[in-house]
């Protein structure tokens, strides 16, 4: 502990803005598995091109080349499908990010390459589109990041790739006008994947 604390107090810290566009290169499954057919669904449906927002906090370690890079983000994208009764639903995801991402700096600071876990909060609630009613979004899953960043003066430039551990399930449920027997759910099922580039500025 006493070493790590030490090589903190040495360490250089750089903080930054960082702002990014989502590519969402995951394979989303839209199905009806119960209720009428005028609402069947068998679809990807379609992805819409994401954003987050946030900070960056570069650690790097004395004398070695290596840095850790907490970072926070705001994010959004989301999956939409329509159904044959001409409703829209969305599988949004307003999260908050948390990759804690691990790397190696080449040339001098100027290039460097990551990799390391992220941590989402989904704050998303169940939403109604029409007489559907999402349900069951999860508010915390962990997934992961790898890529490479490259800095010129105090902009930077990164791409990076992200996947998940586990799958983001939701069902969207038609009540039928509470007419027992009547019921229509058509269920989402992905396992997000993104393609990340972004732009950033660093304060310090």
């Amino acid at each position: 502990m006493t070493l790590f604390l030490g090589m903190m107090a040495y360490s250089q810290v750089t903080v930054g803005l960082r702002t990014n566009a989502l590519i969402n290169t995951s394979s989303a499954s839209w199905e009806n598995f119960k209720g009428a057919v005028n609402t069947a669904v068998d679809s990807k449906g379609d992805n819409a091109t994401g954003f987050n927002v946030g900070l960056a906090f570069k650690v790097d370690l004395p004398a070695s080349g290596w840095f850790v890079m907490p970072e926070v983000y705001y994010t959004s994208f989301k999956n939409t499908v329509e159904t044959t009764g001409d409703v829209e639903l969305e599988a949004k995801s307003n999260r908050i990010d948390v990759p804690v991402l691990v790397g190696h700096n080449f040339l001098l600071g100027k290039l460097a390459a990551f990799v390391g876990p992220v941590a989402s909060y989904n704050l998303s609630k169940d939403n109604t589109f029409g007489d559907f009613k999402e349900n069951g979004t999860k508010e915390f899953t962990v997934g992961y990041q790898f890529g490479a960043q490259a800095t010129l003066s105090k902009f930077v430039v990164n791409a990076r790739y992200e996947g998940a551990f586990s799958k983001d399930s939701r069902k969207f449920i038609n009540a039928g006008a509470g007419v027992a027997g009547s019921e229509t759910e058509i269920r989402y099922d992905n396992r997000p994947s993104m393609f990340i580039l972004g732009i950033g500025y660093n304060f310090k």
